[in-house]
């Protein structure tokens, strides 16, 4: 493993030293929050499967409800009534926070259901094919939201596992090697010294004995 070109003073040790305990702190805490990142992002999928599977249900029923409407309404019947049929769809955004991450999502609420047209004409799947459109509009919102969030999170996820690995793979073992290099240095110039001040008292007591 490489290290850092340093020189091998104590201020740099001192300096190693509080890099590596930033470093491996932040380690924890990319590694905590990714855990978390990947539970929110396991628990927002198992929603998006729930209602891809609600999706499904209600287009098996709202399509076919709608080409029995035509075949029997007609062309022409269904045309008038469309033109005749007017709802104001309410649009609200709404703040959420997951894994700490704000995120805003869409939801629309679905107005009360009026009668445009006359009863004379119509056929009663005319407004259960309306209603099952509402139901559909309702769900591809909420699917519209949650798919956002589930690509933001993955992508921070990816993220902060670059991060973690960084940390792991790079940083903190190239900031041990300094740390272990500088104090071997730090140490055999101390052993050095060590063995100087001996000599050097050994030399002394003897030119005194003299």
């Amino acid at each position: 493993m490489s290290k850092l070109n340093v020189a091998p003073t104590k201020s740099n040790l001192l300096v190693m030293k509080e890099q590596l305990a930033v470093s491996t702190n932040g380690y924890e805490l990319l590694e905590e929050k990714r855990e978390i990142l990947v539970r929110e992002l396991m628990h927002l999928v198992e929603r998006v499967k729930f209602l891809e599977k609600e999706l499904d249900k209600v287009i098996e029923q709202a399509y076919p409800a709608f080409k029995q409407m035509l075949i029997l309404e007609g062309a022409d019947q269904i045309d008038r009534i469309s033109h005749a049929v007017h709802y104001d769809f309410e649009m609200t955004e709404k703040k959420t926070t997951i894994g700490g991450m704000s995120f805003s999502t869409m939801d629309v609420v679905l107005p009360k259901k009026e009668l445009f047209y006359s009863f004379f004409g119509t056929f009663a799947n005319t407004d259960a094919t309306i209603v099952k459109f509402f139901e559909l509009l309702s769900l591809l919102t909420q699917m519209a939201s949650i798919r956002t969030i589930v690509w933001r999170l993955a992508d921070e996820v990816r993220k902060t596992q670059r991060r973690v690995n960084a940390l792991d793979k790079l940083i903190i073992p190239i900031a041990k090697e300094t740390k272990t290099y500088i104090e071997s240095v730090l140490e055999e110039r101390e052993r050095e010294n060590v063995f100087v001040l001996k000599a050097l008292k050994k030399k002394n007591g003897q030119k005194q004995k003299l």
